[in-house]
């Protein structure tokens, strides 16, 4: 099923960049690499790496790092830019690697991307190693909630207020920003931690965390968990 990131990846990489969009470099890096850094990780799975920046930064903090996409040109673009990296097609949902293949597991804003999202947190939690980690970030579901209406303005063009529709429920909507259009799923932030708790793994980190640098302010939500031992 087309999600729109094949014909969209050239317009992903234009707008990405090495530093990564807004709210990875000033909000969700931060955090990220925070709970990497110190940590003795071995060996990491970055599903959904895209065109390999989250890869890089792994192997920046001493991390051997595979990375899973199911786009052939951003796993093109990642192997360009890092030739001895590790960067493999896949999908979340059916992982090609035995249980207990990794100490950690990532998901940078991937599982809204993932149409049978549990089947992908069943894979990820299966290929931990017990007491493995598995660190992801992912949209805040009171922006999803509203995106396709998005904001609500003033006769002027002010932004009012952004809304919030449909919450409780999971749905698909497109997306769309400098030229990149792409197919995301909102759902419920419970839905999600639904699907952890029956894959087994245990909460030890969250966090909402603000923006440690840069002119505007967004938020994201980030998290951590562990796989039973």
């Amino acid at each position: 099923m087309d999600n729109g990131w094949e014909v969209s990846a050239q317009a992903w990489v234009d707008s990405i960049g090495e530093r990564g969009d807004w709210g990875r470099e000033h909000v969700l890096d931060p955090v990220m690499i925070g709970r990497i850094t110190g940590r003795s990780f071995k060996r990491a799975l970055d599903v959904g790496c895209g065109e390999g920046r989250f890869c890089r930064m792994l192997k920046q903090a001493g991390v051997a790092a595979t990375g899973i996409d199911p786009t052939p040109q951003l796993l093109d673009l990642a192997r360009r830019r890092d030739p001895a990296g590790d960067y493999r097609f896949g999908r979340a949902e059916q992982l090609e690697f035995g249980d207990g293949s990794f100490d950690l597991v990532v998901s940078y804003i991937t599982l809204v991307d993932i149409p049978d999202f549990r089947a992908a947190v069943r894979e990820m939690a299966r290929v931990l190693k017990p007491g493995g980690s598995l660190l992801l970030a992912n949209l805040t579901g009171f922006t999803s909630a509203g995106a396709e209406q998005g904001w609500v303005k003033d006769a002027e063009g002010k932004r009012l207020h952004f809304p919030v529709d449909r919450y409780l429920e999971e749905f698909p909507f497109w997306f769309e920003w400098s030229g990149i259009r792409i197919e995301n799923w909102h759902r419920p932030l419970s839905a999600y931690m639904a699907a952890f708790l029956a894959a087994g793994l245990t909460l030890t980190f969250f966090a909402e965390p603000a923006p440690v640098s840069g002119e505007r302010h967004t938020r994201n939500r980030s998290g951590e968990c562990h796989g039973s031992s």
